[in-house]
């Protein structure tokens, strides 16, 4: 009895889709799984990691059988890459197994039962929906991720804010040491929706959204977030706890101004970089009227010295910063020119880009 037939780049692709967030090892062995269903031509799979949930349908042959079991997604996945991507494979249920053909290939694999797969109980009340441009979201997350934190004890800075509001969606990321913002307009007004987005969860959107034309629907509760775009269902929980004020942080009126190629910046900060130390990635700024030198050095006595020539009047700052917080902001900012403002050699600058009031970022000094 075969119930799924169809070609390995399309079995492959549908797998791929949702096994991201799942844990080879985890103490519950049935969420190494995916849950699949089948009804007539159309399989759904799911995926679940009890704190997200992704959900996909596709259209594939086979025959008019249908089923529900799940089985183990990596395998399954590691088995079919090593296939042609134009073999025709087949699945068939059978009991507690799940056999796989493709050629003179066959696989018996162990399975679950379906009724044991723990869904995410979805939230009763969502807020209302709305939607941008999947790949506008995609490209907000490029230029704030960056600056999410890592494992930090302050859970609440280990994602992103977002913040819907009227017809603009922002988004900021902080791990105390420097801040990104990031907006875009939406099609429609929405009344305040404010959530922080687990770390997890935003790098699993980033990997499945694609910078085609098509939509992305957004609708948040207290505890969770519901993501619909491109025949996928994203479920995750939210991150608890209140968020930096993050306007508070971005400095207002700093007198000191400076626009330069963001390009010939970041390789000169990329070159310095060479010289600081693994452990302290310090690089100094000296600006003054017409130059900017960056410098470096480590604990082997060695340094760099790179200058650029710059269009400034303003005071002379000598400034340090940790080079790869400089590097990653410029690494995701797609524009040509960047604006560098500046109070004195103690307080955060903040990088923008010229005429343009949807991208910030603020970092702070620290000590060379």
């Amino acid at each position: 009895m075969i119930v799924l037939k169809a070609t390995q780049d399309k079995v492959l692709a549908v797998l791929q889709s949702v096994a991201g967030i799942v844990e080879r090892r985890h103490t519950l062995p049935i969420l190494a799984n995916v849950l699949l269903r089948k009804t007539g031509n159309a399989i759904q799979l799911t995926t679940s990691d009890l704190e997200i949930q992704i959900r996909t349908t596709a259209e594939l042959g086979g025959d008019t059988g249908d089923f529900t079991t799940t089985v183990g997604a990596r395998k399954l996945i590691d088995i079919l890459k090593t296939m042609p991507s134009d073999q025709t494979v087949s699945l068939e249920s059978n009991q507690s197994k799940m056999i796989l053909k493709g050629g003179k290939s066959r696989f018996t694999l162990q399975t679950l039962p379906a009724e044991d797969f723990p869904l995410v109980q979805e939230a009763a009340s969502f807020g209302p929906a709305f939607s941008v441009p999947q790949k506008v979201l995609k490209s907000l997350l490029g230029q704030v991720s960056f600056a999410m934190a890592v494992q930090d004890i302050r859970y609440y800075l280990n994602g992103i804010l977002f913040v819907a509001e009227g017809t603009t969606l922002s988004l900021v990321a902080t791990d105390g040491h420097r801040l990104a913002f990031a907006s875009a307009q939406l099609d429609v007004e929405v009344p305040k929706q404010e959530v922080i987005l687990p770390r997890k969860t935003v790098l699993e959107l980033q990997r499945l959204l694609s910078d085609a034309d098509g939509a992305i629907e957004m609708q948040f509760a207290n505890n969770q977030a519901k993501f619909s775009f491109g025949g996928m269902e994203f479920v995750t929980k939210l991150v608890e706890g209140k968020f930096p004020d993050y306007n508070r942080v971005i400095p207002k009126n700093h007198h000191n101004s400076v626009t330069l190629g963001r390009a010939p910046l970041l390789a000169s900060l990329q070159r310095t970089a060479i010289m600081t130390s693994d452990k302290f990635k310090g690089v100094r700024l000296n600006i003054e009227p017409g130059l900017l030198r960056v410098a470096s050095n480590n604990a082997e006595q060695e340094e760099a010295v790179d200058e650029l020539d710059i269009d400034y009047g303003g005071d002379a700052i000598e400034i340090g910063f940790n080079v790869s917080y400089l590097i990653d902001a410029l690494a995701n900012m797609g524009q040509d020119m960047v604006k560098v403002d500046l109070a004195d050699g103690n307080s955060s600058a903040l990088m923008t880009i010229p005429d343009n009031e949807h991208f910030k970022y603020v970092v702070m000094p620290m000590r060379i």
